[in-house]
């Protein structure tokens, strides 16, 4: 009896050592200096956290006895801790040795699996949110560009950036949202990216041909938008509000994210908000038409088993923004506004109140774009190999509202749906070759709805492409490549326009109708892409490092390339298409150099981009020299094509002197030239048609900042930074029928403070950001502004044609975490 009464109390005291747990808190450093956002994991279990801005960090409820904690994050080798809890709270710091970061960086976008920078002969870029909120930004695009050297944007006001990737743009840059396409008409000009510049924690950009993994559109490269993974403590409920102010066009957002852990869930949503009134410049004033409105909303559930993860999100997009077309009174130069549809003379339109310059109220003329997207993408592992699987569907609801006296009546409506599917295999390594299979693409449908302007037809499209793709590391060599074979069907029924006799606008009407015409004869063709990369890095240390890299990439063209035949009102453009393009294909070289030394980064990337069948918009114009006027009012622009080349490099150098470690000094230099090399447009109009159109000019951005590496009171690494942007003139334009002109050459200063706050115990308040844009108020255009042609007079007063960009703007953002 006295044998199992001692036999009982052993067992109780073993579960009682069972049911103990223990707190593991820390600090985490690197040579004396407190590190942030450094991953604490429990190895074997699901408990992680990160340490916050003083280093510090705890992990509760881990089991009493023996345990291995690994600290990870980027910039910093990993280290592997063994522990024996025994006590209620144990301490536990970590010594962290700086890596090369930006080479030990892990990438997902256009590899076949995650892959480290350096083993990745494709030119990629990688931008964070943390370099992102550090600058002025409007939406996300201009932060993307303001980040990565040899990106630019072509603009249509502060609110529609479009990526151009060295020098190529619209859908030859392929823009995917966590992975998934993004499909939102994004081949027309006057609207931006539907994506939420707030929930977007990084931005990884492929520069140069991806077709091999994405297939068609991603000719010129890919920019991969991917939102906030939570990763912290279980079963704590955290997120963060952010506020944003910009003093040029009252620009206010805020935006209040919200993240949980419960086991193998993870759960996340986000809501924004952003408006503004008109933007100014000291040479235009007050610019009429760029006011907008626009709200977001997401929210993601993801399941991580041992088998894999699965994870399901829905985003919603509604973006509602004035469309400026630059009539103004001839001798004033002030703004004026449309009032008649008929009878409209836009020399007679009455000039636009001051009070309503500065109104958050959206006028009549203006366009509303709705975009949602639903996806799935899960990953099934089957032992040494697995199966990644995307499936989405997406829907773009655009609207143009251009009728002054009838406004609720859309002058444009067009409705797009998209089914997207990407699925790849990793195959099992043989002899270290890393290997996938894949098959992705998409279907697509068209429609338009209640309209009275139609540039382009309904259509449906239906994409599919398979590759193989490969990767091998040998010692200090790493070698990648494959193959890609790809098929697009676009095909559309005849399109009839008619007379709408109540309104005497057009409408779509059916063949039988009396006073319809065949705008859009039928069309059905298959467009065949075969694309392949091969490169190389060699690794001569690890600090220095070689790539070379050979693509040849692939574009069927798009929709209104080849059926548009209409006026574009938000473009103020009517577009003329080409039925017998042929795709676009293209064979890019590129040779990097990166060394990563004790006091700098040195980074040299040169290309040169050959493409045949290049599609491009020129202006036309009669035989006697004058522009064709199809819609009074409106330019007429007809596609051409033609072989083309482009050339050129990026240059990066940075200064972090290790005695100096409060300062850094930034440089990047982006350089690119387009050729059009159509013989019989070179005889004929020699020069006039020798460049490509809307090709960036030199720009060199420089930057010097100053942090410190010791907190000053409440406020916890400190800095001020003061940045320079030099654009040059661009005068290798395309002169031919006056669709661009020269562009003089500009510098833009900057600068900004920002910190962390926090108590005196190390906890954070919130991280504040005061910023200013062109300090000095310049007046300029940039290149790639389509304002700047926004002019219905040959000559003004002032000497000065279309619109200037936007002047000296302030932000002040503020995050607070929750």
């Amino acid at each position: 009896m006295r044998s199992l009464s001692f036999y009982f109390f052993c067992f109780l005291l073993s579960l009682n050592a069972i049911a103990q747990k223990a707190t593991v808190k820390g600090i985490i450093t690197s040579n004396g200096e407190a590190l942030d956002q450094i991953t604490i994991r429990v190895v074997g279990t699901k408990s992680s956290t990160k340490s916050n801005s003083a280093g510090n960090y705890q992990l509760s409820g881990i089991p009493h006895g023996n345990c291995d904690l690994v600290f990870s994050g980027i910039g910093y080798q990993s280290k592997k801790v063994r522990i024996t809890l025994t006590a209620d709270t144990v301490l536990v710091n970590a010594d962290l040795v700086s890596s090369v970061s930006d080479l030990n960086d892990v990438v997902i976008t256009g590899v076949n699996r995650a892959t480290q920078l350096r083993k990745s002969p494709v030119p990629i870029a990688v931008i964070s949110k943390k370099t992102m909120d550090q600058n002025v930004n409007t939406n996300l695009i201009e932060a993307i560009v303001k980040g990565i050297p040899g990106i630019t944007a072509v603009t249509t006001g502060p609110n529609v950036s479009k990526p151009f990737i060295r020098g190529l743009g619209y859908n030859r840059v392929l823009t995917l949202y966590d992975g998934l396409r993004q499909e939102g008409q994004q081949w027309g000009d006057e609207h931006g990216i539907e994506v939420d510049e707030y929930g977007i924690t990084r931005a990884e950009v492929v520069k140069g041909p991806a077709s091999l993994t994405y297939g068609s559109d991603a000719l010129a490269g890919v920019i991969n938008m991917i939102p906030n993974t939570p990763n912290f403590e279980n079963g704590k409920l955290k997120g963060d509000f952010t506020a944003n102010y910009q003093s040029n066009n009252g620009m206010m957002g805020s935006s209040i994210g919200l993240a949980y852990i419960k086991n193998d869930w993870k759960y996340s949503f986000r809501a924004t908000g952003k408006t503004a009134h008109h933007y100014r410049n000291k040479i235009d004033g007050w610019v009429y038409g760029t006011a907008f409105r626009e709200y977001n909303l997401s929210a993601s559930a993801r399941l991580d088993k041992s088998w894999g993860y699965s994870k399901t999100a829905v985003t919603y997009y509604d973006n509602v923004m004035e469309i400026p077309d630059g009539s103004r009174d001839s001798l004033s130069r002030k703004f004026t506004r449309q009032v008649l549809d008929d009878g409209d003379d836009i020399k007679n339109r009455p000039i636009v109140p001051e009070s309503d310059l500065r109104t958050y109220a959206i006028n009549p003329l203006h366009q509303h774009i709705q975009h949602i997207r639903f996806y799935n993408t899960s990953q099934l592992k089957f032992g040494t190999s697995d199966l990644n699987v995307l499936i989405g569907g997406q829907q773009s609801v655009r609207r143009e509202y251009n009728h002054p006296t009838r406004p609720n009546q859309a002058g444009l409506y067009v409705v797009l749906n998209t089914f997207n599917y990407d699925f790849k295999y990793n195959l099992p390594d043989f002899a270290g070759i890393e290997s996938t299979v894949g098959l992705n693409g998409m279907y697509q449908v068209n429609r338009s709805k209640d309209a009275t302007d139609f540039p382009i037809p309904d259509f449906d499209l239906f994409d599919i492409g398979a590759f193989y793709f490969a990767k091998k590391s040998m010692g200090k060599v790493a070698i990648s490549g494959g193959i890609r074979i790809d098929r697009s069907n676009i095909n559309w029924d005849n399109f009839y326009v008619g007379t709408n006799a109540q309104t005497g606008f057009d409408k779509q009407v059916g063949a039988g109708d009396l006073t319809g015409k065949l705008q859009f004869p039928s069309f059905s063709k298959n467009y065949y892409g075969l694309s392949g990369s091969l490169g190389l890095t060699y690794n001569i240390s690890e600090r220095f490092l070689i790539k070379a890299n050979i693509a040849r990439g692939y574009r069927a063209p798009n929709i209104t390339e080849i059926g548009s035949n209409g006026l574009d009102p938000g473009a103020h453009i009517v577009y003329l298409g080409n039925r017998t393009f042929k795709p676009e294909f293209n064979l890019q070289r590129d040779i990097g150099i990166i060394a990563y030394l004790k006091d700098a980064d040195i980074t040299i990337e040169l290309f040169n981009n050959q493409i045949q069948n290049y599609i491009y918009q020129s202006r036309l114009t009669d035989v006697n020299g004058d522009p064709v006027v199809i819609v009074p009012g409106n330019l007429t622009y007809q596609y051409q094509q033609s072989k083309a080349r482009l050339y050129g490099a990026e240059i990066s150098i940075n200064l972090h002197p290790t005695a100096l470690k409060w300062i850094s000094f930034n440089n990047s230099l982006a350089y690119t030239v387009g050729l059009n090399q159509n013989r019989e447009l070179l005889d004929q109009h020699g020069n006039d048609a020798k460049y490509l159109p809307f090709i960036p000019p030199l720009q060199i951005r420089t930057e010097i900042k100053a942090t410190a590496q010791k907190p000053v009171g409440i406020f916890d690494k400190p800095y001020i930074k003061i940045d320079a942007a030099f654009f040059a003139d661009q005068n290798r334009f395309y002169v031919l029928d006056n669709t661009e002109s020269f562009t003089a050459g500009y510098t833009l200063i900057n600068g900004g403070i920002g910190s962390t706050l926090t108590t005196k115990k190390g906890k954070t308040i919130c991280d504040i950001f005061l910023q200013a844009d062109n300090i000095f108020n310049i007046a300029y255009q940039s290149n790639l502004n389509r304002l700047k042609y926004f002019e219905y007079y040959n000559s003004s007063p002032n000497g000065r044609s279309g619109i200037y960009n936007m002047g000296r703007n302030v932000s002040f953002k503020v995050i607070v975490p929750i």
